[in-house]
């Protein structure tokens, strides 16, 4: 009955939700309130055998046993930072793989979790868009990574630190799977799930429409859109998703929500030396941002091989953050964190990093 992952080619019960599990309660004759039951031992006990499931009967825990898999499965590689930063390697099938990154700081834990394995954006300036598409996760390969990674002590800590917040952006486009993402957030919030709020989600995306539309529509958890330049000639050169998806028309789209209370509307933007780290593209963020509510992340550019670009000084993003914040817009400098593993922003590519 233990039914281990990859033993079998049964579908995985993780990943389902609510209705869909009391649907497999009811296909083998249970009563529809064993499917909340097993949502209960899948989510919040996070079990990983159907024999730990004891308030349903052994003959019922057989029966889905001979029919299904928990799904769960560890990660088979696990690369330690000097920061604490956790990179965490799973197989996913197919001979690909994908990354995660386990992020303790304080009493904060975050995973930064992988919706595809490879991406079809392209972005001149992302590991992971280099390595090309792959395959889109399914729903228990995306909250797998949540289920399976262990806390760890954040750095000069005693004690681990239990996850606490999932940012949607590793490995892949989350808007480009948004079929599999939005099942995730919903085990994630649901009381039957794991009861998170709202608030402890970012969905990162490059402005994909009209899946962000949906996404906000239906859910309320804080977005993250990837802009790095407000130049339209500059991006689409960057980013050919801008082609597609002009930023312009971005922001706009975002102008109808409000993310003046609970929920967060942040700008990704990476610096690079000489491309856009100076006052002029300060302003042209300034007068794309318009009316939205944001706070824009500044990052620093981590080197892959093959992209001629540099991440600009430290004196060059304090000042373009000051200037933002003199002019009203809320702008902070991202810490990095995991480089040394090739764990930061835009550096995963689901390959075997060396262990540390």
């Amino acid at each position: 009955m233990k039914n281990t992952p990859g033993s079998t080619q049964l579908p995985p019960l993780i990943g389902m939700t609510l209705p869909q599990l009391q649907g497999v309660a009811r296909a083998g004759g249970m009563p529809a309130f064993v499917g909340r039951q097993i949502a209960d031992w899948l989510y919040s006990k996070k079990v990983t055998s159907f024999d730990e499931m004891i308030n349903i009967s052994k003959t019922n825990r057989q029966w889905l046993a001979d029919n299904y898999t928990v799904g769960r499965a560890a990660p088979v590689k696990r690369s330690k930072s000097v920061d604490g930063t956790v990179k965490y390697l799973f197989d996913v099938g197919c001979g690909n793989s994908i990354e995660s990154v386990y992020i303790p700081d304080k009493d904060r834990a975050t995973l930064c979790v992988s919706s595809q394995a490879g991406c079809k954006m392209n972005c001149y300036f992302c590991a992971t868009g280099r390595h090309g598409f792959k395959a889109d996760l399914t729903p228990a390969q995306i909250i797998n990574q949540i289920l399976s990674v262990p806390p760890a002590p954040a750095p000069g800590a005693r004690k681990e630190t239990e996850l606490t917040n999932v940012v949607f952006m590793g490995m892949g486009e989350p808007l480009d799977n948004l079929k599999a993402v939005l099942p995730v957030i919903d085990i994630l919030t649901a009381p039957w799930g794991l009861a998170w709020s709202p608030k402890r989600i970012t969905v990162s995306t490059v402005g994909k429409l009209p899946e962000l539309k949906e996404l906000l529509d239906r859910t309320q958890v804080h977005v993250a859109v990837s802009v790095h330049t407000p130049d339209p000639a500059e991006r689409e050169a960057m980013m050919p998703a801008q082609k597609a998806f002009p930023i312009a028309n971005v922001m706009k789209v975002l102008e109808g929500y409000d993310f003046t209370r609970q929920r967060r509307l942040s700008l990704e933007y990476i610096m690079w030396r000489g491309v856009n780290d100076d006052i002029a593209h300060a302003d042209q963020l300034i007068r794309l941002i318009g009316r939205n509510d944001v706070r824009v992340n500044l990052i620093r550019f981590h080197s892959i091989p093959g992209v001629e670009l540099h991440t600009a000084s430290d004196e060059r993003m304090v000042m373009f953050r000051n200037y933002l914040n003199s002019k009203g817009v809320k702008a902070t400098i991202r810490t990095s964190r995991g480089e040394d593993i090739m764990a930061a922003c835009g550096m995963l590519a689901g390959k075997n990093a060396p262990a540390k």
